[in-house]
């Protein structure tokens, strides 16, 4: 793959539709040996690393950088796209997500510089610390770690301070059945409410309908302005028109989509008031 392509550059990559895209993987699952076939299905699924490693970033090393594992990211994405069978009848995403995260754990992990010996005492202590939470059915403390391992509470944090292991949001937070994958015990402020989905399924739906009522050329300017992220320049060219005149038509395209918008919803409030 080119150094240019980056999923920092994904933002200026033109989307495929869905019709494209299944014909880019049945041309390239023909002839898996077609590194440009390959290349192009990365661009498009490249996105899927900047996913993946914005949910892994909470559980590195405090001297990784996001840049670090970006390339591990794009290595797990191109082991997905080599070795993705669609009869096994998973979706690419999920398995590209799989793979993706897989690969940067390892990744992270073989570059692991503590002495073994380290790592086992590091082990150790958290085997005793669960063992004292299934026994007392709570977090136990350094004293109470202490005392059951015969090692100072000193000692106890120092060796808890070199670790430096990556874990996965999704490993068990706690072992037997009451345990919890990581991931599940982190607010997730970015998601949507069930009743914010609604309401924009609500709004695009709206918007749909709004966008079949504006004239042809109108709506052109709307899908490729917006939904191709086409500049001005570009669309005049490509409807052969100036791009001051297409500065215009949109203008006018927005104040018609807000008119027809306002009106909708005045009539629905009527007809929610009077029924």
């Amino acid at each position: 793959m080119s150094d240019d392509v980056t999923y920092n550059s994904y933002n200026n990559i033109k989307r495929l539709s869905d019709s494209e895209l299944e014909v880019l993987w049945q041309n390239y699952l023909q002839d898996k040996t077609n590194k440009k076939l390959r290349d192009e299905i990365i661009i498009q699924y490249i996105y899927l690393t900047k996913y993946v490693i914005g949910r892994i970033k909470l559980t590195l090393p405090p001297n990784y950088a996001i840049e670090d594992i970006t390339s591990f990211g794009v290595e797990g994405l191109i082991d997905a796209i080599e070795k993705f069978s669609p009869e096994k009848g998973a979706h690419f995403e999920t398995y590209a997500i799989m793979r993706i995260r897989g690969t940067i754990i390892d990744k992270i992990r073989s570059q692991d510089w503590l002495p073994r010996s380290i790592r086992k005492r590091i082990k150790d202590i958290k085997n005793a610390a669960e063992m004292l939470r299934l026994e007392h059915g709570r977090m136990p403390t350094t004293q109470e770690i202490s005392e059951a391992m015969g090692i100072e509470p000193e000692k106890i944090i120092s060796i808890l301070s070199e670790d430096t292991s990556v874990g996965s949001l999704y490993d068990k937070k706690y072992s037997g059945e009451e345990g919890i994958e990581l991931i599940d015990t982190i607010e997730d402020t970015n998601s949507v409410s069930p009743l914010d989905k609604l309401a924009e399924k609500d709004v695009k739906n709206e918007l749909q309908a709004a966008l079949k009522k504006l004239p042809e050329r109108e709506r052109m300017v709307m899908v490729l302005y917006y939904h191709e992220n086409m500049t001005l320049k570009e669309i005049g060219a490509s409807i052969d028109v100036s791009e001051s005149r297409v500065c215009q038509i949109h203008a006018q395209a927005i104040m018609k989509l807000r008119n027809i918008l306002n009106e909708n919803r005045a009539k629905a409030a009527k007809n929610i008031f009077y029924k």
